[in-house]
C-alpha cells in the first residue's frame, strides 16, 4: 500500500511538472519590439512577461519597421506559425507603417519600403514592382485576417488584433487623440473572422495607452519619447504595456483569465475601462 502511494504521488508530480504553458506571440512594428526604435527606445511587448508572471511564456516576435504587408511577405508570421503549439495565443498590432499606397519601383530602403498596404477594406489588390519583383499587395484586414485563420487552423487559442499605439497625444501641447483608420480595420477583420465566438478578440490597444498618456501628463509624455512622437523610452514601453493589459481585463478573452495583474490595481494607475468595451466585438 505504501508503495502504491509512492507511485501515485510521482505520477502526479509527474503531471504537473509536464503541464504545458501557453505562449503568446507578438507580431508588431518597432513599438512593440526589442530595442523599439534603437536609440534607447522600447517596445511594449518587452514587459507583457510581467503581467503573466508564471502563466504563459511571451516571444515577442516584433520586428521594427515592418507592416501587416511586410511582416507576410517576409515570413515572419509563417516563422511564428512554424513553431506555434496548439493552445498558444497570437497578438496582432500593425498600422505605424501601413499607411499610404503602394509605391511602383520601391526597394526595402527606397519609396515606400515596401510597407504601405493596398487601401481598402476590401478584397482590393494593387499590383506592384518591389524589390525588382512583381508584388500583388493586399488590404491591411485581408493580411490580418490570412494570418489570423492560419494560427486558428493550427490550433491557437485564439488570436487577439489589437488597435495600433498612439504617437504622443501632448505633440500639439494640448492632448489630443484620434482613433486611427487601422483601428477600424482591426475591428473590422475582428467581426469579419467571427469574433470571440471564433475565438478572435480585439482589444482598444491604443485608446488605452491613449487614455493613459492624458493621466501622466505632458511633462512626463514628453520626456518618454526621445527621439520622436512614436518611439518610446523604456518607462512609457512599460505604461502601454500596462494599457494593453488593461484593455484584455476588461474584454471578454480568455486570454485575460492568465494575467496575475488585478484589473483595480491597473484601473488605479491607467484609468478605468473604456465604455466602448460595452459595444465593440472584444
Amino acid at each position: 500500500m505504501k508503495l502504491q502511494s509512492m507511485l501515485a504521488c510521482l505520477l502526479s508530480t509527474a503531471i504537473v511538472v509536464s503541464a504545458k504553458v501557453s505562449t503568446i506571440w507578438l507580431a508588431g512594428d518597432s513599438t512593440t519590439a526589442p530595442d523599439g526604435g534603437h536609440n534607447g527606445t522600447e517596445g511594449w511587448g518587452q514587459y507583457l512577461k510581467y503581467s503573466f508572471g508564471d502563466q504563459a511564456v511571451v516571444n515577442n516576435s516584433a520586428y521594427a519597421g515592418r507592416s501587416a504587408r511586410s511582416f507576410t511577405r517576409e515570413g515572419r508570421f509563417d516563422k511564428i506559425a512554424q513553431a506555434l503549439q496548439p493552445g498558444d495565443w497570437v497578438v496582432i498590432e500593425f498600422g505605424i507603417n501601413d499607411a499610404g499606397a503602394p509605391q511602383n519601383g520601391s526597394t526595402s530602403t527606397t519609396g515606400d519600403k515596401g510597407r504601405a498596404d493596398c487601401p481598402g477594406a476590401g478584397n482590393q489588390t494593387c499590383t506592384v514592382v518591389f524589390n525588382n519583383a512583381t508584388e500583388v499587395v493586399q488590404t491591411f484586414p485581408t493580411y490580418v485576417k490570412a494570418t489570423a485563420r492560419k494560427f486558428l487552423d493550427l490550433g491557437a487559442a485564439g488570436v487577439v488584433i489589437a488597435e495600433q499605439l498612439p504617437t504622443n497625444v501632448w505633440e500639439s501641447g494640448n492632448y489630443s487623440y484620434r482613433s486611427p483608420i487601422f483601428a477600424y480595420y482591426s475591428q473590422l477583420a475582428t467581426l469579419e473572422l467571427g469574433g470571440p465566438a471564433s475565438n478572435v478578440f480585439f482589444v482598444q490597444h491604443g485608446g488605452y495607452a491613449a487614455q493613459a498618456q492624458r493621466l501622466l501628463g505632458k511633462t512626463v509624455v514628453d520626456a518618454n519619447y526621445p527621439m520622436d512622437h512614436t518611439h518610446t523610452a523604456p518607462f512609457l514601453a512599460d505604461v502601454h504595456s500596462q494599457a494593453f493589459v488593461l484593455g484584455l481585463k476588461c474584454g471578454t478573452s480568455p486570454l485575460a483569465n492568465l494575467v496575475v495583474n488585478a484589473t483595480a490595481r491597473i484601473e488605479q494607475a491607467r484609468g478605468p475601462c473604456l465604455p466602448a468595451n460595452a459595444t465593440l466585438p472584444i
